[in-house]
């Protein structure tokens, strides 16, 4: 267990006010784009927390599939664990950890399904195992075995051959989270790490945020 006691230096590479651009969507953008450039692996994943009815809390890795200037999207299962929270309750968290980069940026904010025409955007843009995967798959819960899964995918797959329009289920769609805060954090030495948060302060017209921006102490 040594990892339990090893101590990483993360290096010299600052974050100062004058380096993020004052939109952090587009500061987000930059930093996701830098993740691609270094290799990381799989740079749009993201650990998505919710809390349920019951305000259990929950996290999971998911993929970010959409980016713009108002906000970030994803998809999913809107019967699982956390669509019935995300129901439940809007507010979320998402996590960007760029380990490799010594960087990992941090928002919350509040989600919402995207509309019909939007998950069926996503949903055309699977491979075909996917699609068959996502009819297949009642999410989150139990199943008695691996075989009686793989079993209704080959019975899908049989229904819809290759070259037929998987069609979208119903409780499958996108989730589009609008942010109120989004931190960058950029290791350093002795763990004296820079934080910079943006938070939202008002609409400013087409569905803009504005934004008030601070350092936080490591």
């Amino acid at each position: 267990m040594d990892s339990l006691t090893r101590h990483t230096d993360y290096g010299s590479t600052s974050l100062t006010e004058a380096d993020v651009d004052p939109d952090p969507l587009v500061e987000f953008a930059a930093w996701l784009a830098r993740a691609e450039e270094a290799g990381v692996y799989e740079p749009n994943a993201m650990v998505v927390g919710t809390v349920d009815a019951d305000g259990r809390p929950s996290s999971r890795t998911v993929l970010l599939k959409g980016l713009d200037g108002e906000g970030f999207e994803f998809v999913t299962n809107y019967e699982s664990r956390k669509g019935r929270a995300l129901a439940a309750n809007p507010a979320v968290s998402l996590l960007f950890p760029w380990y490799s980069l010594n960087r990992q940026v941090c928002v919350l904010g509040t989600a919402a399904p995207t509309s019909a025409e939007v998950s069926d955007a996503y949903f055309a843009r699977r491979p075909r195992g996917a699609r068959i995967a996502a009819l297949a798959s009642e999410q989150s819960r139990p199943v008695a075995s691996r075989d009686e899964l793989e079993r209704r995918v080959r019975e899908l797959e049989e229904r819809y051959p290759e070259g037929a329009e998987v069609p979208r289920p119903e409780h499958w769609g996108g989730v589009r989270v609008v942010p109120r805060e989004i931190e960058f954090w950029q290791g350093r030495t002795s763990r004296l790490h820079d934080r910079i948060r943006f938070t939202a302060t008002s609409e400013q017209g087409a569905g803009a945020l504005g934004w008030a921006r601070e350092r936080l102490q490591p």
